[in-house]
């Protein structure tokens, strides 16, 4: 399964965040660090299980990629952990509204 967040972090922060967040998980649901690149982390846990983490820095945040066949929960708390983007309300340039919502 591949899960994605958006979040303002810089990438190396991203993937610090993650070596510190798998690293202290319980033994049943901990993964270790097995390859890294300034993209990138691999994870294998238990029962050889791979994690992927990857990050890719568009503009103003970072998009950030989890992937992994059987530690699904694990990645979603993880990104549960970083900043999210702020929401932002774009303008739709309807300003003259009816009572009923119509133009």
């Amino acid at each position: 399964m591949l899960q994605e967040i958006k979040t303002p972090m810089l990438p190396l922060e991203v993937l610090a965040a993650a070596k510190t967040f798998f690293s202290r998980r319980s033994p049943i649901y901990g993964a270790f660090l097995e390859k890294e690149g300034p993209e990138y982390l691999t994870f294998r846990g238990q029962g050889g299980e791979e994690l992927v983490i990857g990050v890719l820095r568009l503009e103003n945040e970072t998009i950030v990629r989890g992937s992994t066949y059987l530690f699904d929960q694990q990645i979603a708390r993880f990104f549960a952990t970083l900043d999210p983007v702020p929401d932002v309300e774009i303008e739709s340039g309807m300003t003259n509204m009816t009572a009923a919502g119509t133009a």
